[in-house]
């Protein structure tokens, strides 16, 4: 049985916006069932950005394609719910899916030459958008494209509406998509490591605009990447996840300083810091389990030097902390034996 995230006392209050509960996607093969997601449970609020987190392999963009309906033969979702907005979306038919995945879902992927078609010009590709989703005219449309060019930062929007994708930088390019995400007025984002392929400043101003985005307009953000960096820069909470299943989800601040579950330990000992100087970082032995070869108990207890037998037996759940600094760790909870009495219940 799967525990949900529970917000912290200063987020009690806020009505999740996105509710996933309990998501397992499988993906078919001639030799085996894989499982590529596990019973992944969490919840982001309006105007929230959740940071997702892991080594390659662990099942962020998968979770992210689950929840805007991406996920395609031999691939399914074959337990659990996806809930936006109280309404459950992900057994609606495709033709429903793909009016939600406009209108309610953008999507912001990490190369922007994929989301763009080259043959149109980026004003044309926003407008069809507005015009499908929001019913505007033409010239409402071409307007509402301006007018989300200059909003993420493109200089010149007016002139440079009819411009092709291949006429913008790297960032500029990026920015487009942002615009295109948000045409119709989404209420939740995905965004799947979009910047990863740009330099440090131009990294910055998206950081930037993504979260402005969240301020002003109280869109809900679900923020994938592999840097720590950008989480702590762009998140209010974050999920660690390790072979399809959330090992750790809290507060940025939380998990960044005070990680409460072995693997996380291990990724934030790997960050060099300018505040501290070590003669070595620390490293985490060892590599991902592939699909097929996910071990019982614990999936990360082959690469954890504090395992016990429990931990090569029983699968943890996410917990609260029991003991220790439980009030250090804050609302983190954790997938992990550490955190209860050797004879304790789960």
């Amino acid at each position: 049985m799967s525990v949900t995230a529970i917000p912290s006392k200063t987020e009690s209050h806020r009505v999740p916006l996105l509710e996933v509960r309990g998501l397992r996607v499988e993906f078919a093969t001639r030799r085996a069932l894989l499982t590529a997601i596990d019973d992944v449970s969490f919840e982001i609020a309006a105007g929230e950005v959740l940071g997702v987190v892991g080594e390659s392999g662990a099942g962020k963009s998968i979770t992210g394609a689950a929840i805007i309906g991406l996920i395609d033969p031999p691939g399914r979702i074959s337990g659990g719910e996806i809930l936006l907005e109280g309404r459950r979306i992900d057994n609606l038919p495709p033709e429903a899916m793909r009016r939600v995945r406009g209108r309610q879902i953008g999507a912001i992927f990490q190369d922007p030459l994929t989301s763009l078609n080259p043959l149109y010009s980026v004003g044309r590709q926003i407008a069809e958008t507005v015009q499908v989703h929001l019913g505007l005219s033409a010239s409402q449309a071409r307007q509402r494209a301006i007018e989300l060019l200059e909003a993420t930062g493109i200089p010149g929007a007016a002139s440079r509406v009819d411009h092709y994708p291949h006429q913008f930088s790297g960032g500029m390019r990026q920015r487009v998509v942002i615009a295109l995400a948000l045409a119709a007025k989404p209420r939740l984002i995905i965004a799947d490591e979009p910047t990863t392929a740009l330099d440090v400043s131009i990294q910055a101003q998206i950081i930037g605009l993504i979260r402005q985005l969240c301020r002003d307009q109280g869109t809900a953000v679900m923020l994938v990447t592999h840097d720590m960096g950008v989480i702590a820069e762009t998140a209010d909470r974050v999920a660690v996840m390790y072979a399809g299943r959330i090992a750790e989800i809290g507060a940025v601040a939380d998990v960044i300083h005070r990680p409460q579950h072995p693997y996380t330990r291990g990724l934030m000992g790997s960050i060099p810091s300018i505040h501290e100087q070590r003669d070595r970082l620390e490293q985490i032995d060892g590599a991902m389990p592939r699909l097929n070869a996910i071990p019982n108990g614990c999936s990360f207890h082959p690469r954890c030097a504090m395992r016990t037998a429990r931990c090569e037996q029983q699968r943890p759940e996410l917990m609260r902390v029991r003991r220790g600094d439980a009030e250090r760790a804050g609302g983190s909870m954790s997938a992990c034996w550490l955190h209860v009495p050797e004879q304790g219940d789960s």
